[in-house]
């Protein structure tokens, strides 16, 4: 192996991380992508006439069609949080009260046919994977205050709050969907 590393200057090791973020950034274009393929698949095993939890809390007790609108939600709100704060547009979050308001908006969307839900949040998802992958590593690191004290980047909001979350309620969906 050559050693290079004594002749870094601090412009390569700039162009060393931004290579790592836009590899990072096309894999997270890639894992939003799988994920909504997964939904889609998922989608298709929700019974026509799914029973729902008439309110009784959240996550763990939603019904699949009830975790289907909270996806539509999340995809549709997290995505535009991560084009917003990665095109320098938003600096500042007031996620507390964002998470307080989406079990009104998921309720409303609940009383869509699965279908419907289904094409929302995959739009909301194309829409998000075409941003990540035009975005440049400057705008994946950009970052917005969410609560005092706490940032996160566009690439940080999309891997979380987006990817993550939705992979929580793809399993959870999955489970509600087992015999």
């Amino acid at each position: 192996m050559r050693i290079e590393s004594p002749a870094f200057t601090e412009r390569d090791m700039r162009a060393f991380l931004n290579e790592a973020v836009d590899h990072e950034r096309i894999r997270l274009a890639g894992r939003l992508e799988a994920d909504s393929a997964r939904l889609a698949e998922l989608v298709r095993r929700i019974p026509s006439q799914a029973p729902s939890s008439s309110g009784r809390g959240s996550g763990p007790d939603w019904s699949g069609h009830e975790v289907l609108a909270h996806i539509a939600v999340l995809s549709k709100f997290y995505g535009t949080i991560t084009y917003r704060v990665g095109s320098g547009k938003l600096s500042q979050v007031e996620l507390l009260e964002a998470v307080q308001s989406r079990d009104p908006a998921g309720e409303q969307l609940s009383s869509l046919p699965p279908e419907e839900l289904l094409a929302m949040a995959q739009k909301d998802h194309q829409r998000t994977i075409a941003y990540i992958r035009s975005a440049d590593a400057a705008a994946m690191q950009r970052r917005a205050v969410l609560y005092e004290g706490f940032s996160m980047s566009a690439a940080e909001i999309a891997q979380l709050p987006l990817c993550a979350h939705l992979e929580i309620h793809l399993d959870q969906l999955e489970r509600t969907l087992l015999p």
